[in-house]
Order: C-alpha cells, then structure tokens, then sequence
C-alpha cells in the first residue's frame, strides 16, 4: 500500500509515529500547504528506511492532489486537514481512483427558518450524495474514521452485533480530566473544529421521527467516565456518529454529548456573541492597510497550538459508546470505551492524549484495508465492517479497550 497523508499538524504527525512502527505500507507520502511542517514530521522520524516522503501541497487544489496521488502511485489518501478541506481531498481521491479515509465530514448548514428544530444540510450529504458513483467505480470512501467518529462507531457495531438482541440508545459520551500548565483556556484539539461543531445545532436521531436539531448544549447529563476520571457535565453536540450509526445500526435513539465544562461552553458562548465564531472574513485596518480576516482564523492563531501542549498536559481522555437495549430477553446497558493517558502517549509517542487517540484509529483502518480484513466500494463509515478484527489490531497496537456494564 501506498498512501498519500495530507495534513502534518498535529494528528498528522501523530499518524506519521505510530505508522512507522507497521510494516504493512510501502510508502506515505506527508503533504502539508507548508513543506516545513512535512519536513519536519518526516525528519521526526529518522531513517525509516525511505518509506516517508514530503511534499508541499494546497488541500484547497484538486488538481494537484490528484497528480500528488498519481505521481507517486498512492492508492489511499489519508486525511488529516480540518473540515474545510473535506470535499476537494474527496473529489481529488475519486478522481485519481484512490481509497479515501478522513476523520471528520463534509460540513453542515443550519436550517435556514428551524435552526433548532430542522435540519439543514446534515453532517457528511456531500459525501453520501456522491456514493452511487464511488459504488460504481469500486473505490472505496471510508467517512469519518478517527476516533469520534470512528473508534466510537466501531463500538456501536460491535455491541449490535455481540452484546445486544435489541437497541434502545447509543449515546456517544466523551470526556475527560486534562488540564495545562500555564493556559486559563487552551483547547486540547482544533479550536477551529470545536467550534464548528459546538455552535451548530446539534443532531439527534429517533426512529420514530428521523434526525432533527435542538439547541447548542442542551440536555445535559453527568456522566462517570471510567479509569479515575470520573462524573463530568455532557451536553448535546453536532457530531457525525449521530448522522453514521442509524444508517448501519438499528436504534431507537442515537445522541452524541460531549463533557465541556461550564467554563469552556461559557467561552464559546462570548466568542458567538462577538461573533469570533464567524468563518467568513472581515476587513479590519492593518500598516499594510485594509485587510480581510475570518474571525475564527484570528482565535485560532491567539491560541496555542494543540499538537504543542503535549509537555504541559496532564490527565486522561476517553472516548466511549453508551448502549442501552436488551440481550436475552433481559434489559442491558453498557459502556465501551478507550482511554489515553497523556503521560504515556507523551513517553511513547511523543504526541499528546487527544491527538494520538485521534490518529492510531485511521492507521488501524488502513492497516486492515491492506490486509484485506477491511473491503469495500462507496462511501462507507465504521459501522458498515466488522468491529472485532478492528478491536483486536487497536490492542495489538498497544492501546486496548474496555466495556463497562452500567
């Protein structure tokens, strides 16, 4: 296998160290829009023997994806940018007839009259619009394997298929205990993406009436996350596993929550009411004279960068399923889960918690794609393959998981 990564961040990089430690690709080929960041992350890791390439490439350019894919002869392309960058890495992957993997969907619209009652255009249609075509080409498009979405609806399909006869609810539940030295507020992921997906309406899934929005952060719940992190205050976000599950798993009721923190929803809520949640630009006075500016571009540059933090982190994250239902004629409810803790993937890796638990999860997948474990044609999430092959490879790389009966 050959695979094209585009994006060096830090979930980029991530996915550089932990593939270099498996033997089943020939070459990545690590593209950024700036060389220096590629560079470095190949560099990182020394002599691998030539199998890490760099490369300078505009995630924005189709064209020149396409070509990057064809000159090196990659038949996957792994990505790795923001979700800004989600529907021309696609359309680049299709064109060159690449398998394409990313761990975030193509971008939603609010409702224009229901913002909180309706959806709009959810999570991901750009993607799904396109599978006829996938399917007929025979190219594989695997959407939204990271490790929410992605670890999260592996789990969704093994409990489906091993732990339960019949679903009431699968709740995504995240949360976790990190805190940084020195930061007051400093985001442990792309504050660019938390936002995104914090300030949209979010999605939840019923049987009965098919996806709808509510309010941002409504519904909350305390939830006890395992592995001494213990009770944390969920709130209902945007998320792609709640637009994924319905359409592999039969559930009653699919939500997403996601442990913020009064603190941290209270910061998101000024940065919407200054309108520094924005993503199309203004103009403001400069030396050089009037210049246009995405605000939300501005907070993300006055913010340290996530991929840096990692020395002055501490704590765990964990990433699980919540699954309510029946097995044998008798009520159950379990949580399966992954946790990380920054102390070792620091140690280990060198990458901190969030954004190593991000990147193993695609590089698994690719793994059992070259393998022939994983196959497929069209554009498919986790859901639509086997989970136990997936679960057995996640512990074989050193990260295992658990379930937790409620």
């Amino acid at each position: 296998m050959r695979v094209l990564l585009v994006g060096a961040g830090g979930v980029g990089t991530a996915i550089t160290r932990i593939a270099a430690r498996r033997p089943f690709f020939d070459t990545m080929v690590v593209a950024d829009h700036d060389p220096a960041r590629a560079e470095a992350a190949v560099a990182a890791l020394g002599d691998d023997g030539g199998r890490f390439l760099a490369e300078r490439v505009d995630a924005r350019d189709e064209a020149a994806v396409a070509a990057l894919l064809e000159r090196h002869g990659c038949d996957a392309l792994l990505n790795a940018t923001d979700p800004r960058f989600v529907m021309p890495l696609f359309r680049a992957a299709r064109t060159a007839d690449a398998t394409y993997l990313d761990m975030a969907m193509s971008l939603s619209r609010p409702h224009a009259e229901r913002p909180y009652g309706e959806c709009g255009v959810k999570l991901g249609d750009e993607q799904f619009a396109q599978a006829e075509e996938w399917e007929k080409a025979g190219v594989l498009a695997l959407v939204g394997m990271g490790v929410e979405p992605g670890l999260s609806d592996v789990f969704a399909r093994y409990a489906a298929d091993e732990l339960f006869d019949e679903i009431e609810e699968i709740g995504i539940r995240d949360g976790a205990n990190l805190t940084v030295d020195g930061y007051d507020f400093a985001p442990s992921f792309s504050i660019w993406t938390t936002i995104e997906e914090c300030l949209n309406p979010p999605v939840v899934y019923e049987a009965d009436r098919g996806w709808f929005t509510t309010e941002p952060f409504s519904e909350p719940e305390v939830f006890d996350f395992p592995e001494g992190i213990g009770p944390v205050e969920c709130v209902n976000v945007e998320h792609e596993e709640v637009l994924l599950v319905p359409r592999w798993i039969g559930a009653r009721r699919v939500t997403f929550k996601y442990g913020l923190g009064r603190e941290f929803i209270e910061t998101l809520r000024t940065l919407h009411l200054l309108g520094l949640d924005r993503t199309g630009p203004v103009t403001v006075p400069s030396a050089a004279g009037p210049v246009a500016v995405s605000p939300r571009d501005v907070v993300a540059a006055c913010l340290p960068d996530p991929a840096t933090l990692g020395e002055r982190m501490h704590g765990k994250t964990c990433a699980g399923t919540w699954v309510r239902g029946v097995k044998d004629g008798a009520p159950r409810e379990v949580y399966l889960y992954h946790v990380v803790d920054n102390q070792w993937s620091m140690a280990e890796y060198g990458c901190q918690a969030v954004v190593w638990q991000t990147a193993v999860n695609p590089v698994v997948a690719l793994e059992l794609l070259a393998g022939g474990a994983w196959s497929g044609a069209g554009v498919l999430g986790p859901e639509a393959f086997p989970a136990r092959p997936f679960l057995d490879l996640l512990t074989d790389y050193g990260s295992p998981w658990g379930v937790r009966e409620q």
